[in-house]
């Protein structure tokens, strides 16, 4: 749970933590300290009703009529507040305090335990106990200042603590906002965009990172160019490779089986048989013709010279068509694209090439789509069909990597998507792609 935490969120947890802590810290302490400081704030006037207690107890006790004397000390005293007389009555309770909670809380006076500081010293005239001097201090006051206390304190820490809380949010905002801007620089490197910059902002330490991370950026261009470098190489040998190879056998293979079956037209003769040696032997020549015409077509597509690009595209799908005649073609081929340079037009050509051959091997659809447009300074490819679609785990075979890498070589990138029901292998190839020497 706390991993999946906002770093913002996190710095408020500690903030709603030190206030919940404060208040319970400020309760505990009005339960604990304040019974004693009720007591000590209302020790002067108790001690002022001690003294006098036992000053008019003394002065009784020398007088010699003393009911005068404490008659007078009752009339002045009166009907005080905090100092009072009352007769000696054996039903008489002990006093209470006086207090008002009308301006406080409840909650708050049940909290403090506030104690009984009334008290009742007898007067003796004699040895007869003949009334009391009582002491009724008015706590009110002292309670109101404790509540106006608890609420500055209370409140004054925590305009501080979410002070505090806001500055580091700010202060954490300007912080995370040049990582999120280093980890969104990372994230296009990681999709092969190494052109833009990260911006340099933050604290050094975020700074010292994001020009590390452009650092990086560079080297992997580097390394992005030289390696497309060595596939537009690499993809210009294994052309030059085929096209060798398929002149070979075209030189070398053509004569001899054209020989091989004339040959074997010359012994068939007028033979009808066609179990006969010579007729199997013509058959197996026709045959061998066949496949001969078919892997020099593989190795170089001598017609994509001759007929261009748009009705090479159409011969592949007339090809597909006659391999299955059940599966209906279509195709939409910009005429542009006739002016594009020899690696291109390869590119592009065996692309569709290798995508067709997959649909009529392992797709068992009924409908193929060829669509190779230009568009916004790139060529696209799509060649989809409406087949059975592709295993999730599915592994580039020989064919689909060789397109990647053709593509590749040509800054482009290759796509296997299965998209509204259909198989859909799409190819971007940029028009502007850096060419190596």
């Amino acid at each position: 749970m706390w991993k999946r935490l906002p770093l913002r969120f996190r710095l408020f947890l500690p903030t709603v933590g030190l206030i919940v802590a404060s208040l319970l810290f400020g309760i505990f302490s009005l339960e604990i300290f304040s019974p004693d400081q009720f007591e000590n704030e209302s020790e002067d006037a108790a001690a002022l009703v001690r003294t006098v207690t036992k000053g008019l107890n003394t002065a009784l006790a020398v007088a010699a009529n003393p009911e005068p004397t404490l008659d007078a000390f009752a009339e002045g005293i009166g009907k005080g507040d905090t100092i009072q007389y009352r007769k000696a009555d054996a039903s008489v309770s002990k006093p209470k305090i006086r207090l008002s909670t009308d301006a406080v809380p409840a909650w708050f006076v049940g909290l403090l335990r506030i104690p009984n500081l009334a008290t009742a010293h007898p007067i003796i005239v004699g040895e007869k106990h003949v009334g009391d001097i009582l002491f009724v201090p008015d706590l009110t006051p002292d309670l109101n200042e404790k509540w106006l206390g608890f609420l500055a304190i209370v409140l004054s820490g925590s305009v501080l603590l979410v002070l505090a809380a806001i500055s580091a949010y700010l202060t954490t905002t300007l912080a995370l906002r040049p990582l999120e801007q280093l980890g969104a620089g990372l994230a296009r490197m990681q999709q092969g965009d190494f052109e833009s910059t990260i911006p340099l902002l933050g604290p050094p330490e975020v700074r010292k990172s994001c020009e590390e991370a452009n650092q990086l950026a560079r080297k992997l261009k580097r390394l992005a160019q030289d390696n497309r470098g060595m596939l537009r190489k690499l993809v210009s040998l294994q052309d030059d490779e085929r096209q060798e190879i398929a002149k070979e056998l075209h030189d070398e293979l053509g004569p001899l089986l054209f020989a091989i079956r004339a040959n074997a037209i010359a012994l068939s003769g007028s033979s009808t048989d066609p179990e006969s040696p010579s007729n199997q032997l013509l058959e197996a020549a026709a045959a061998v013709q066949h496949a001969s015409r078919r892997i020099l077509e593989g190795l170089s597509p001598l017609h994509l010279e001759e007929l261009g690009l748009e009705k090479s595209i159409e011969t592949l799908l007339q090809n597909a068509h006659s391999a299955l005649p059940s599966v209906a073609t279509s195709a939409e081929v910009d005429p542009r694209l006739e002016a594009l340079d020899h690696l291109m037009s390869q590119t592009i050509y065996r692309v569709i090439q290798e995508a067709i051959t997959n649909v009529i091997k392992h797709a068992q659809a009924t409908m193929l789509n060829v669509v190779a447009v230009m568009r916004d300074q790139a060529v696209t490819i799509e060649v989809s069909d409406d087949g059975i679609g592709f295993p999730d785990n599915v592994s580039l075979g020989r064919g689909l990597t060789g397109m990647s890498d053709r593509s590749r070589a040509l800054d482009g990138k290759l796509d296997l998507l299965r998209e509204g029901g259909r198989t859909v292998v799409r190819c971007w190839l940029p028009l502007t792609s850096v060419r190596s020497d």
